[in-house]
């Protein structure tokens, strides 16, 4: 079935107008609760009251405000607000177009799909080919529902997607985050890790093999309830904690390439393991090995 569109605009570029229509790429599958009164199941209904009247308030007398220092207001109509609000156009201004790997994607917000509407066929397709051809992405403003959006616009198998994305100061500076900087490792604790990623690797994302357990097993107790069955859930193993980032990869690989790492390790004979060094009783171990089998052999 085709999808339904749940919008219209024009991409405006220079004197270029594109009719268009935007679909909803994405959808939300959580499961979602109401709130029920636990004596009688009955679902509650939500009530607002003012602290300082000590009084219940309806819809209709209340107002928008902004708390600009603790506890102060400054209050809004919503004549005020609509005002102040972009003009409304839906019509999708293209301002500039960016190399493709410039974007990051840390700034997408939300998805559309674009269509072309009655009459932009061949321009629709004239602008997605080339954008794909010189590998650029359009950077735009959507004026729609009253706010000047952000937009990325960019070509997506022979088509048109539409990326809102976050202001600058909307997104948070990776360099706000505590981690580590540039820390140094041993040869064998690399390959212990590439192997690791290598016995992961496979050669495309495939969305389709996933799918979110914790909503089936939501669905499943409520197909049980309304059934009137106990719930049953299987118990959780336990995970053995692993401290040591060595010991975890070794384990993650499994015994042999662990053993066969270990025998690469004493086989470069490097000395520059430190005191803390957790690899250092397992290199000798693996230098006495093969001292025994020489001296046997």
């Amino acid at each position: 079935m085709a999808a339904r569109a749940s919008g219209s605009g024009t991409i405006s570029f220079g004197l270029v107008s594109i009719p268009i229509k935007l679909y909803t790429a994405t959808s939300s599958q959580n499961v979602s609760f109401n709130l029920l009164h636990k004596k009688c199941g009955t679902r509650i209904k939500q009530q607002y009251i003012c602290p300082f009247d000590k009084e219940l308030v309806e819809r209709s007398e209340m107002i928008k405000g902004y708390e600009y220092s603790k506890d102060r207001y400054v209050q809004f109509s919503d004549d005020e607000l609509k005002r102040l609000e972009a003009e409304k156009t839906d019509r999708l201004d293209i301002v500039e177009f960016v190399p493709e790997e410039t974007v990051d994607f840390i700034y997408i917000e939300k998805t559309y799909y674009l269509g072309p509407d009655k009459g932009g066929d061949r321009a629709y397709k004239l602008l997605s080919e080339a954008m794909d051809r010189t590998e650029r992405i359009a950077v735009g403003r959507w004026g729609a529902r009253g706010k000047e959006q952000l937009v990325l616009l960019r070509p997506y198998k022979g088509g048109l997607v539409m990326h809102m994305v976050y202001y600058a100061d909307e997104v948070r500076a990776m360099e706000d985050v505590d981690y580590p900087g540039k820390l140094e490792f041993k040869k064998v604790e690399e390959e212990l890790a590439d192997k690791l990623i290598e016995q992961l690797s496979v050669d495309e994302f495939q969305p389709d093999k996933f799918h979110d357990e914790y909503r089936d097993r939501i669905l499943a107790a409520v197909e049980q309830k309304a059934a009137g069955q106990e719930i049953t859930t299987a118990p959780e193993a336990p995970q053995a904690q692993i401290i040591d980032l060595f010991e975890a990869l070794k384990r993650s690989l499994g015994d042999k390439p662990a053993a066969a790492a270990e025998e690469a390790a004493a086989a470069t004979g490097s000395d520059d393991a430190g005191p803390e060094s957790p690899r250092k009783p397992l290199k000798k171990a693996a230098i006495r090995r093969a001292k025994d089998k020489k001296a046997t052999g």
